[in-house]
């Protein structure tokens, strides 16, 4: 594909959680399950991209929610009684 026949793009929100194993990311607004892993955050987040793209193939565009609901996303730590 030349310069000017790139196929479109899209913004997708990813979340990416680092646990004593690497680095686990998974996107939001794509209905299925997709998720990649990684030992950096950078790994973690280029194969999640990887596995987007092949949730895409096999799928179709369907799986993209026409708009997101979600316009941002937020991680919260408040204390509960236990």
């Amino acid at each position: 594909m030349t310069r000017l026949q790139q196929k479109p793009t899209r913004a997708i929100k990813i979340i990416v959680e680092k646990d004593n194993d690497g680095y686990v990311a998974y996107p939001l607004g794509i209905k299925g399950v997709v998720v990649g892993e990684g030992d950096s955050y950078e790994e973690a987040l280029a194969d999640i991209k990887s596995a987007i793209n092949y949730h895409i193939e096999i799928f179709g565009q369907e799986v993209l929610e026409e708009e997101s609901s979600v316009l941002e996303a937020f991680v919260a730590e408040p204390k509960v009684p236990i």
